[in-house]
């Protein structure tokens, strides 16, 4: 893997938004999926002691990574704990032990190593046509953008609130239109007393080893789906998200460093760590920075606000789950419009897929499930069948664009 020359060039001014950006996709993360590992752990039976470990192992597997992956490549690489998989592990933990459990994750998190330094998963991702790609993002970030809009229903003044900035701050200053939202939500929060940090007491996590147990029966029902539902579900719509704001560090040194990850942090609980997909486009796109080469401070400061969560484990992901679900929704949503529009524009731009392009939005959007398998994965089947029917090929055809121009400033980095 290889980095461009680092850039140091950069000016305070050149911090702000990027930093902004990594703390919103860190809030998100906290705020809108991670109850999913706290039911995890309680089905599992787990007591306080390795629930905490479970946050620390995955938030500082998650800093770390991301903070690395970042700095080589000077590209925004945002890592997160594989969230369909917490999803799979709220049931598969009821019928297996947790050391069984560990050991599952370390096949898993073994077999991701492998797959990174075979170099397969690139070649993959290289495959997908420009405009599937684009149709896939805006699938999977269409509902993030209408739970924006659908919060109204919920909570009128805060939405109302929120998305009335975001439209006058996009007008007179568009450039902290983010900043600013986030800025003003919070402290309409404190101002009607809707974040109770009264009883809020900093304590340092404490990493728990559990010795891994092995069985067929956790390789087969926990190890395999979990490797699956991973690479399908986070790896290869995270990968898309990167190539199509015009990043292109290989796919593979990705895989291995956070399979690696995943391998040392396992004993400790973490189940799964990878690229990041629906936060990482809130800083991988034009909002972060309008320089795409100053844009990879952002996976630098998502890092250091994982690894802070972490450090004092149950404490500070309680504060962001705090967070009013209104909150959450629209801050998410309002971040990631001009991603949504900018992939939707490029998913309809060539006449050629352009049907195809439409189907796999459609059905990216409509977040089919089946036989355990999470929506992206069925968008992206759908798309690339409709794709080759249409155009008698899989993969893109001579000549055809890439998924969006590499900035000016990136060299493809080898892997």
């Amino acid at each position: 893997m290889a980095s461009t020359a680092p850039h140091l060039s950069l000016r305070a001014s050149d911090l702000t938004h990027p930093i902004v950006a990594g703390l919103i996709s860190v809030i998100v993360n906290y705020g809108g999926t991670f109850v999913l590992v706290f039911q995890a752990a309680k089905v599992a039976g787990l007591s306080p002691e390795l629930t905490a470990s479970w946050v620390w192992s995955i938030s500082i597997g998650v800093g770390v990574t991301g903070i690395f992956l970042s700095w080589v490549t000077r590209e925004p690489i945002i890592t997160a704990w594989s969230t369909p998989a917490a999803a799979f592990l709220v049931t598969a933990l009821a019928t297996t032990s947790y050391a069984e459990a560990i050991g599952a994750y370390l096949i898993s998190a073994a077999a991701f190593v492998v797959l990174g330094l075979s170099g397969c998963f690139e070649r993959v991702i290289r495959l997908i046509p420009p405009g599937i790609a684009a149709g896939l993002l805006a699938g999977i970030l269409l509902q993030f953008g209408i739970g924006a809009f659908g919060s109204m229903s919920l909570d009128p003044v805060l939405a109302g609130l929120l998305i009335l900035a975001y439209v006058v701050l996009k007008r007179f200053t568009a450039r902290y239109a983010i900043v600013g939202i986030l800025v003003l939500g919070l402290a309409y929060l404190l101002l009607q007393d809707r974040v109770d940090l009264a009883g809020l007491q900093l304590q340092l996590a404490q990493p728990v080893f559990t010795m891994p147990a092995f069985s067929l029966n956790a390789l087969l029902s926990v190890a395999l789906p979990l490797f699956l539902i991973t690479l399908t579900g986070q790896y290869m719509p995270g990968m898309l998200v990167l190539r199509n704001d015009g990043f292109r560090t290989s796919a593979n040194p990705i895989v291995a460093v956070t399979g690696l990850g995943s391998l040392v942090m396992a004993s400790f609980g973490s189940h799964a760590f990878n690229v990041a997909a629906i936060t990482a486009a809130i800083c991988t796109g034009k909002e972060a920075h309008e320089d795409p080469s100053k844009r990879w401070v952002a996976g630098i400061a998502a890092g250091i606000f994982y690894i802070l969560v972490g450090v004092f484990g149950v404490t500070l992901a309680a504060v962001f789950m705090a967070f009013p679900a209104t909150f959450i929704a629209t801050l998410a949503g309002l971040a990631l419009l001009g991603t949504i529009g900018t992939s939707l524009a490029l998913a309809l731009t060539d006449v050629r897929t352009r049907e195809a392009s439409l189907i796999t939005f459609l059905a990216a959007a409509a977040n089919i499930k089946m036989l355990g398998i999470g929506g992206a994965f069925w968008g992206l089947l759908i798309g690339l069948l409709a794709y080759g029917i249409l155009n008698g090929r899989l993969a893109p055809a001579p000549g055809t664009a890439p998924t969006a121009s590499p900035p000016a400033h990136q060299k493809k980095a080898a892997g």
